[in-house]
């Protein structure tokens, strides 16, 4: 086992609410009560499942950290404020902390091409830079989502950087044209992590604790780069079966930087306040962890160097959220008021974005209040029957993929009747209270209906055009029939009839329906199949798009 420095506490046996250290419990306008703090957890407060801790600074000092459920249901040991977990994605702001540091050191530019670090990455005809990695604005594949398409996807293999490296490389294709759009991509903080090993030597738990951890007092954080070394305090990840029972589900992989971060509560606020203070990195440190994306098209995007800026209820926050095997995080910063909170799960239930921000309320109840009714959105009066007529199928212009849009009474929702709420703030406007807003067109279709531009924190004027409905005949069907072959993911699907629809198969025997969306284009789950025709009518091949990966290339091979 490698040496580190530990800081150990006995365990708590009160499951309910492990409180640790000292607690002064203040809000804005006095105590908060900690039955009401309680009962946001009250889910999680069993000797009978896994739970969350929760920690809460204001100004830099800690004033409350609780814990609740259980870290090991086979030991029963209960978690703690110093219980170790692994906040998944929240990791990449450390990420992106170690490359600013040394791009400061002199060592790198963040507008290098990523080619001088990796040859073996191809050229894909313009520049990829270290900052567009930041960013989120490489349009370099998710190489976790390749992996899932080739059949293992994360937590199935123990992938290491070496895999992740290769599944990279073998993309002949990006998801856009670097610069020109935002898409969310682990590979680009994996690429980091390396970068950051080519350039000093040392591994990158090494760099960081020497410049991050050991500087900032993180006695209990560490990268996990070797998932079976031994971590004291550390919780098991859970989730619910089948059966109704909890079983384990851990990241038994050695990929990391873009998640892989093992911490606690504590820990995670002595790196949040020194993105106020600068204590470690100084003042253009701060800055440029802030620094947002600018997309080709001048858009500034909600990313910054592993954090999204915006705001909750009126109040400027800073956060970032996770989620790896169960393990779940949320890291958030409301820098005009010195609040901050941290919350991490090993329950692969649990909802950490709404927990922390139940919790950061209690602290800054009045703020909230003062502000929530310059940010309400106008109610404005919009016939239902207006509003059923823009439901429908719609086409993203930029991936190809399906959105269908639902009539909810006066509103939309994206995707399914529980999806995301957009309301009308216009006569052709609607508008959801996270920066999502969709802006219909004047003109219309031939079915009646207008194209949209769908605006987000991140998304630069997403047009989506309505598409017609789409019930091909078994012939028809039969036209799909055949196996399809991606030499980037190295996978080979087939396309069967089964029934009245066809199915989509891999080669370990896994299938799905896949449902049709709009001429030749088919769905399942998130997922889009957009068929290809040659010169002759005939099928040829089929692109597949998905969250992070756009228009990935199957050739038909039999």
């Amino acid at each position: 086992m490698r040496n580190r420095t530990w800081l150990r506490l006995l365990p708590l046996t009160l499951v309910g609410a492990c409180a640790t250290g000292p607690e002064t419990n203040e809000a804005m306008d006095g105590p908060i009560d900690l039955a009401t703090l309680d009962g946001v957890f009250s889910d999680f407060a069993s000797d009978e499942g896994p739970g969350c801790a929760v920690a809460v600074s204001r100004d830099g000092q800690q004033v409350l950290t609780r814990a609740y459920g259980m870290a090991n249901l086979e030991w029963g040991a209960p978690n703690t404020g110093e219980t170790v977990f692994e906040p998944g994605s929240v990791s990449k702001q450390f990420t992106a902390a170690a490359t600013i540091l040394l791009a400061l050191d002199g060592a790198i530019s963040l507008d290098d091409d990523i080619r001088e670090y990796f040859p073996e990455m191809p050229d894909y005809g313009e520049p990829i830079t270290v900052r567009m990695l930041i960013h989120h604005t490489s349009g370099l594949r998710d190489w976790g989502s390749i992996a899932s398409i080739e059949g293992w996807g994360r937590t199935t293999r123990i992938h290491t950087h070496t895999h992740a490296l290769d599944i990279a490389s073998r993309q002949t294709a990006l998801n856009y044209e670097p610069g020109r759009y935002y898409s969310y991509t682990n590979t680009g903080y994996n690429l980091q992590a390396m970068l950051v090993e080519r350039v000093t030597g040392k591994t990158f738990d090494e760099f960081s604790q020497e410049r991050i951890f050991g500087p900032l007092g993180m006695t209990k954080t560490q990268w996990r780069d070797d998932f079976t070394e031994i971590v004291h305090d550390r919780s098991v990840g859970y989730v619910r079966g089948d059966d109704g029972e909890w079983h384990m589900l851990m990241p038994f992989e050695n990929v990391h930087g873009n998640g892989g971060l093992l911490t606690t509560v504590g820990d995670l606020l002595k790196f949040t306040h020194n993105l106020d203070t600068g204590e470690v990195g100084g003042p253009e440190f701060v800055r440029l962890m802030h620094e947002q994306g600018v997309l080709d098209s001048g858009k500034t995007i909600a990313y910054a160097g592993g954090l999204f800026v915006g705001e909750y209820k009126g109040l400027r926050e800073v956060q970032h959220s996770g989620g790896t095997a169960a393990y779940r995080g949320f890291l958030t910063r409301f820098p005009d008021h010195g609040v901050a909170v941290s919350i991490m799960c090993n329950a692969g239930n649990a909802n950490p974005g709404r927990l922390a921000r139940e919790v950061a309320e209690l602290y800054l109840a009045d703020a909230i209040v003062e502000e929530e009714a310059a940010v309400e959105m106008a109610n404005i009066d919009v016939d239902a029957t207006a509003v059923a007529a823009l439901a429908g199928g719609y086409r993203d212009t930029r991936t190809g993929q399906f959105v269908e849009l639902i009539a909810d009474g006066t509103s939309l929702r994206i995707g399914s009747p529980g999806g995301l709420e957009l309301r009308p703030v216009g006569s052709s406007e609607f508008a959801a209270g996270v920066g999502v807003r969709v802006t219909f067109e004047d003109e219309v279709a031939a079915d009646g209906r207008p194209a949209g531009i769908l605006d987000t924190p991140v998304a630069d004027g997403v047009r989506i055009v309505p598409v017609g409905g789409f019930d091909p005949t078994p012939a028809a069907l039969a036209e799909y029939v055949g196996e399809y072959h991606s030499v980037e993911a190295e996978a080979t699907y087939w396309v069967a009839l089964e029934g009245d629809g066809l199915v989509i198969g891999d080669r370990y025997g896994e299938t799905e329906p896949i449902e049709p969306a709009y001429a030749d284009v088919f769905t399942s789950g998130g997922t889009t199949y957009v068929f290809r025709r040659d010169s002759s009518g005939d099928v040829s091949g089929a692109s597949l798009s998905q969250g992070r990966v756009w228009d990935l290339r199957f050739e038909r091979v039999r």
